[in-house]
C-alpha cells in the first residue's frame, strides 16, 4: 500500500500539455521529482515501553507509527499494563513538509478483531538535531503513556543528477568520499556504512502496455526503505533516462531492486519488469545489461535494462553491522495466501527434513555395522576424538568445514535450485484470487453469509500462519547451508574469522573466565545503556545469508536466455 501511494504521487505527470517540447517537459518533471524525493534527515525512533496502558477487553496490543506515507507496525504483544516493545524504526525526514509523527495504540482480541485504543502526536520539527530525546507521551482516548527515544540526524549522500554532473566522476569528490569511509574512520558514525551510485542509462525492448503498442516507462529504485524514481519517458519502448542516483548505505547486505513501470494516468502503474542486485555482487564502474524478471523474480520477463554502479564502503563498519538487527521495512498489506508459495515451502521443508533424516540414518548404520569399513573408521574416529577432545576443537572443526567447501569444486548452480521448485502459472493463480475476492465482495452485503465469510477468513489466517512458519523453517536451514557453501564470500569469510578468534580464545583462556566475562556483560548491559535493545547476534548474522529462493531471485540472467512464455497482459502493481 505504501509503495502504491508513493508511486501515485507523480501519476498525474502524464497530463501535461502536449504542446510543450518533450525535453522541457522531462526537465520540469525531473526537478519536481528531485524536490519531492530527496530527504534531509533520518528520524530514529526507539519504541521502549508503555506505562499503565488500558487495554480493555483486548488480549494483545501493537503500535502503529505514521509519518506522511511512511508507516511502521510494531510487534504484537500479549496484553499488559506495561508492554515492553524495545524496537527501533527509521523514518525519512523532509524539512519542507509537515513533520508530525502520528502514533496509535491498537488492541486485538481472540477473534482477530482490531480496535484503536489511544493516540498521540510528536512534532518532529520542534526537536533538536543530533540528540536523543526521551519522550513520555500521554495517550488520548485511553489511560497510559508511551515512552520512546527520538533522534533527528541530518542525512548526506542521497541525490539525483544527470550524467554530466555524476558525483563520483569528479576525482576530488570521489577522493573525499573514499576518505570518509577509509579504515581510519571505522569507529565514527557506525550507521554510515558506505555510498552507492547507480547510473540508470536505458532500457530496451520493453513490453507494450498501452493499446497503442507503446509504454510510458519510468524506473523505481529501492534500497531497503530508500526509494528514488526517474522521470517518465512517454510513448517509448526503448527509453533512455541517463540519470544518476546516490544512496547512503546502512547495511552492505541490502539488495538494490530496480523496477520498471508504465505510467497509467490516475490508475496504478503497470508492471514492466524488475531486477534485484545484492550490493556485494556489484562490479564497480562496469555497464551491465540485466534481463528484466517477473514480479516474483523467478522467471525472465520482456526487455533488458542497462545500469552502471559504483560502491564505496567501510568493511569494518559493514562487518559490525552484520551482527545487529536488520532495518525494519515499512508496513505493507499482508501477503496473500498463495498455493504456489505454500507448495514450494512444503517442498523446501521436506528436503531439509530428508537431509536431517539421512544424516541420522547414516549415524545409525555406523552402530549397526552395515558396512564393516565405515563402522570401523567411525569407531576409531570416535575413540580418538573423545580421548583428545578440547573445547577449542568445536570452532576449529567448523572452520575446517569452511575450508573444505572452499577448496572443493563448486556444485549445485542456481539453475538447479530453480528447476527443483515447482512452477505454476502465476496469472491463473491471480485470476483465482481475483475471483475469490469478487465472490466474497458479492456476498459481503448479505447478512446470512457473514458467518461463512468469517470462517473462510479464519481458515485463511491459519493456513497463512502455517505458510509463514514453513518458510521460516526452510529459510533457516538453507541459510546455515549457504553460509558453509560460500554463497556470500564476505559472510563466509567473516564467519571463518569469528571461528578462528573463538578457537584461539578457547585454547588460551579457561572456559570459566569466558563465561564470567559473558555473564558480567549481560548483567551490566542495562546499567551501562538503559535504552539498549537486546538482540541475538547469531540470528542477525544468518538473516543476511540468502536462502535458496533468494539465490534464484538474485541470480543474474544472461541476455537471450529468456525461455519463459510471456503473455501480453497488463499486470497492475
Amino acid at each position: 500500500m505504501v509503495r502504491i501511494i508513493y508511486l501515485l504521487r507523480w501519476s498525474n505527470r502524464k497530463q501535461l500539455s502536449a504542446s510543450k517540447p518533450s525535453l522541457i517537459r522531462n526537465l520540469r518533471l525531473s526537478e519536481s521529482l528531485k524536490k519531492n524525493q530527496l530527504w534531509n534527515g533520518i528520524i530514529s525512533i526507539t519504541l521502549l515501553e508503555g506505562k499503565n496502558v488500558s487495554g480493555g477487553s483486548m488480549t494483545a496490543m501493537f503500535v502503529q507509527l505514521k509519518l506522511g506515507d511512511q508507516r511502521y507496525k510494531s510487534k504484537t504483544l500479549c496484553k499488559s499494563a506495561n508492554p515492553q516493545w524495545q524496537e527501533q524504526f527509521d523514518f525519512h525526514y523532509f524539512s519542507d513538509r509537515m513533520g508530525i509523527l502520528d502514533i496509535e495504540v491498537w488492541g486485538k482480541d481472540s477473534k482477530k478483531h482490531e480496535e484503536r485504543l489511544g493516540t498521540c502526536k510528536v512534532d518532529i520539527s520542534a526537536l533538536p538535531l543530533k540528540q536523543a530525546n526521551c519522550l513520555e507521551l500521554p495517550l488520548e482516548s485511553c489511560l497510559g503513556t508511551l515512552r520512546m527515544l527520538v533522534t533527528l540526524t541530518p542525512c548526506a549522500g542521497v541525490s539525483i543528477s544527470d550524467l554530466c554532473v555524476c558525483p563520483l566522476a569528479d576525482p576530488s569528490e570521489r577522493k573525499q568520499i573514499a576518505q570518509r569511509f577509509c579504515l581510519q574512520n571505522s569507529l565514527k558514525n557506525m550507521k554510515d556504512v558506505g555510498i552507492l551510485q547507480v547510473k540508470v542509462l536505458k532500457a530496451v525492448d520493453l513490453l507494450a502496455a498501452d493499446f497503442s503498442g507503446k509504454s510510458d516507462p519510468f524506473c523505481l529504485l529501492e534500497l531497503g526503505n530508500d526509494r528514488l524514481q526517474t522521470h517518465t519517458i512517454y510513448k517509448n519502448l526503448n527509453p533512455e533516462w541517463n540519470k544518476v542516483f546516490t544512496f547512503p548505505i546502512k547495511d552492505i547486505h541490502d539488495v538494490l531492486e530496480v523496477t520498471v513501470f508504465d505510467e497509467d494516468g490516475d490508475k496504478p502503474p503497470d508492471f514492466l519488469g524488475k531486477v534485484a542486485i545484492p550490493l556485494l555482487s556489484i562490479r564497480d564502474g562496469q555497464t551491465n545489461c540485466y534481463v528484466l524478471k517477473n514480479k516474483d523474480l523467478e522467471q525472465a520477463f520482456k526487455g533488458v535494462i542497462y545500469l552502471e554502479m559504483d560502491l564505496i564502503y567501510n568493511p569494518i563498519k559493514a562487518s559490525i553491522r552484520t551482527f545487529t538487527p536488520r532495518e525494519k521495512r515499512f508496513a505493507e498489506d499482508s501477503r496473500k495466501l498463495s498455493k504456489k508459495i505454500l507448495s514450494r515451502d512444503v517442498d523446501r521443508v521436506k528436503r531439509l527434513s530428508m537431509t536431517v533424516w539421512n544424516t541420522i540414518q547414516f549415524l545409525k548404520s555406523c552402530f549397526q555395522w552395515e558396512s564393516t569399513l565405515r563402522s570401523t573408521v567411525a569407531f576409531v574416529v570416535f575413540l580418538v576424538t573423545v580421548w583428545n577432545f578440547e573445547l577449542y576443537m568445536i570452532p576449529l572443526a567448523l572452520s575446517l568445514l569452511f575450508v573444505y567447501n572452499f577448496i572443493r569444486p563448486a556444485r549445485g548452480k542456481v539453475g538447479s535450485i530453480q528447476d527443483s521448485q515447482e512452477s505454476t502459472d502465476v496469472d491463473e493463480e491471480e485470476d483465482e484470487d481475483d475471483k475469490m475476492g469478487a465472490l466474497e465482495k458479492g456476498h459481503k452485503g448479505e447478512s446470512e453469509k457473514k458467518g461463512l465469510i468469517e470462517r473462510i477468513y479464519m481458515v485463511q489466517d491459519v493456513v497463512s500462519t502455517v505458510q509463514n512458519v514453513l518458510e521460516e523453517i526452510a529459510s533457516f536451514g538453507e541459510r546455515i547451508k549457504n553460509t558453509f557453501n560460500w554463497t556470500v564470500p564476505f559472510l563466509s569469510f567473516l564467519a571463518c574469522l569469528i571461528l578462528a578468534v573463538a578457537t584461539i580464545t578457547l585454547y588460551f583462556i579457561p572456559l570459566r573466565y569466558i563465561i564470567l566475562i559473558w555473564g558480567i556483560n549481560k548483567f551490566t548491559k542495562k546499567l551501562r545503556n538503559p535504552y539498549a535493545i537486546d538482540n541475538d547476534e547469531l540470528l542477525d548474522f544468518l538473516s543476511r545469508v540468502p536462502s535458496d529462493v533468494q539465490k534464484v531471485q538474485y541470480a543474474e540472467l544472461k541476455p537471450g536466455s529468456s525461455q519463459s512464455p510471456l503473455r501480453k497482459k497488463r499486470s497492475a502493481l
